[in-house]
Formats: C-alpha cells, sequence, structure tokens
C-alpha cells in the first residue's frame, strides 16, 4: 500500500510541469496559433526563474522564501510570454509559416536557457543554484498539517503550491474558455478567423494575448522542472534539463482533445508513465524500456486520436492557418 501511495504521489510531481506546458499550448491553439516551440519556451522559462531568485538571494543577506518564489515565478512567466511574443510578431503580423517559426523557437529558446545557464555559472566562480530557503519554499508541502493524515492527506494535501496552481490553471481556464463572453471570443478566432473579425472581434489582439499567456504559462512548466526534484537536482540549474517535455507537452494537447480539465488526467497518466520505473522494475524490461513508454505512449495517442471523426476531438479550424484580412 505504502509503494502504491508513493508511486501516485510521485506521478503527480511528474505531471505538473506536463500540466503547465499542455494548458499554455492548449491557451494558444485555440486562438488558432500552432506553436511548436513549448520546449524552447520552457527553456527561457526556466533559466530565467532560477536566474531571478540566484541574483536576488546574491543581492540580499537574508533571502525570504516567498519573496524569491514570486521573483521566480513573475520572471519565468515574462521571459517565457517574451518568446511568445516573438513568435507573435513573426506569425500574426508578419504571416510567416508557424511550423517553422515554432521549431525555430524551440531550437532558439534552448540555446537561450543553455547558453545563460553557463554564462552565469561561470561568471559567478561555478554553477547556477539558489539556496536551501528557495528550494524549500518550491519543495515543500503547501499544507503540510493536512499531509500527516495517514493515506488520504498525503495523497491529497503532500504537494508543493505548483501542483496547486496547475490545477487551478487548469479550472480557471476551462471556465474561462467554456461560459465567458472573452472566452467564447477566443475560441470564436480559433475556429473562423473571418467571422470572428466580422462580427467585430479583434483577431490579432486575442490571438497576441492568448499567444504571449500561453507561452508564459509553459515558461512556469520550465520552471517547475529546474525548481523542483524532478530532474533529481531540484534548485540547480541543469545542461539540457527540460528533456523532451515540452514536446510531450504539445501531444498532450491532442491527448486531452484541446479541453483544459482533461487535460489534468492526461498529464497524470503520462506523469505515472515516466516514474513507473522506480516503483516496479522488473527483471523483464530494461529500464531503458521503461524510459521510453512515456513516448511510445505519445505515438499510440497521435494515432488513436488521428482515427477520431467526432468534431468534439478534432483541432480548431484555423489551427495553424495565418489570417489576411483583406481576404475576408
Amino acid at each position: 500500500m505504502t509503494d502504491i501511495t508513493n508511486f501516485l504521489i510521485a506521478a503527480v510531481l511528474a505531471a505538473c510541469p506536463l500540466l503547465l506546458g499542455t494548458l499554455g499550448e492548449t491557451l494558444t491553439e485555440k486562438s488558432g496559433n500552432l506553436n511548436l516551440g513549448v520546449e524552447g519556451m520552457m527553456f527561457m522559462g526556466g533559466i530565467a526563474g532560477i536566474a531571478g531568485s540566484f541574483y536576488y538571494e546574491r543581492s540580499v543577506a537574508e533571502p525570504v522564501a516567498w519573496i524569491s518564489v514570486a521573483i521566480a515565478l513573475v520572471c519565468a512567466f515574462l521571459c517565457a510570454a517574451f518568446g511568445a511574443f516573438i513568435y507573435s510578431v513573426i506569425t500574426i503580423t508578419l504571416r510567416a509559416n508557424q511550423n517553422v517559426t515554432g521549431l525555430a523557437l524551440t531550437i532558439f529558446g534552448a540555446g537561450f536557457g543553455n547558453f545563460f545557464g553557463e554564462y552565469i555559472g561561470n561568471s559567478t566562480g561555478g554553477y547556477v543554484a539558489v539556496s536551501q530557503i528557495t528550494k524549500s519554499g518550491f519543495n515543500d508541502p503547501l499544507f503540510p498539517n493536512l499531509a500527516k493524515i495517514p493515506v488520504i492527506g498525503k495523497l491529497m494535501f503532500s504537494y508543493n503550491f505548483m501542483i496547486y496552481l496547475g490545477i487551478a490553471i487548469a479550472i480557471f481556464m476551462w471556465y474561462f474558455l467554456a461560459y465567458t463572453r472573452k472566452g467564447l471570443n477566443l475560441r470564436a478566432v480559433g475556429e473562423q478567423h473571418g467571422a470572428a473579425d466580422a462580427a467585430g472581434i479583434n483577431v490579432a489582439l486575442y490571438k497576441y494575448i492568448a499567444t504571449c499567456v500561453g507561452g508564459g504559462i509553459t515558461g512556469l512548466g520550465g520552471l517547475y522542472i529546474v525548481m523542483n526534484s524532478s530532474n533529481g537536482v531540484g534548485g540547480v540549474w541543469v545542461h539540457g534539463c527540460i528533456g523532451g517535455y515540452g514536446w510531450l507537452s504539445v501531444a498532450l494537447v491532442i491527448f486531452a482533445t484541446w479541453h483544459p480539465a482533461r487535460a489534468i488526467l492526461c498529464a497524470l497518466a503520462f506523469g505515472a508513465l515516466s516514474v513507473m520505473r522506480f516503483y516496479f522494475p522488473t527483471s523483464f524490461i530494461p529500464i531503458s524500456i521503461y524510459e521510453i513508454f512515456p513516448y511510445l505512449a505519445t505515438v499510440i495517442v497521435l494515432v488513436t486520436v488521428s482515427l477520431r471523426k467526432r468534431r468534439a476531438n478534432q483541432p480548431p479550424a484555423s489551427l495553424g492557418l495565418a489570417y489576411f484580412r483583406e481576404e475576408r
């Protein structure tokens, strides 16, 4: 029973960066923009967040945990949103190909993160790492007293604040898209650019805001990977630390059929696959095979979803298409 409980807890922890990346890309794609630069924005958010906390701690005698955490969150969100803004200018204003631009953003973001991670570390005589105060702020349970309740307390309340933040974002995004006027306008933009424009909706504005905010949310996923223990050394910048989570997030958007609330379960399933090897090792399955389970599941999911013919499971009709207003 203890092993199963620990496995479920580890699955939730591993699911958090996938959930944040999926939610950010879902919001972006709901506007009709296909941003394949999730991996790059995660890199940008991760390095910006840890750098913000790192320099804050070096500038004060006694760093305060919540201030350091807040600085990291803001820096990660803004830096990743800036990457998404670059993508938006190129694809919305200049109307360049979205697939090529997204791939370029992935390459740029990965280079950006790894370059500044090495540069900051070398300039300070070592590597980029935050203090135990900041690590505790990111990793300690948000409800420590409730976490002491046997079984239920561990399963429900033994997580850091970013787990609950991710769930809150998912629920809010679901409500926003389904029940608010702004959300319905955004969905209209993603479905039919010309019809939304004819109805008086500012297509470019909605696409810019959704893409930039979505990029910022994916940046929080990158920050989680850097600051929490999902990479084995939380609070330390590791070269290439994102490790494909951005691409898994893009696939999870399709798996969740562009539904924010459903993304919670999808991310949890992939999180469980990624940690299964630590809790259920077998002599006849090599560890290397265990490690490819999430990616194998990605291929199966993409094939399965592509076979569904229901309109509700299909992407926004204008996804990946540039809008030429003069052709309306």
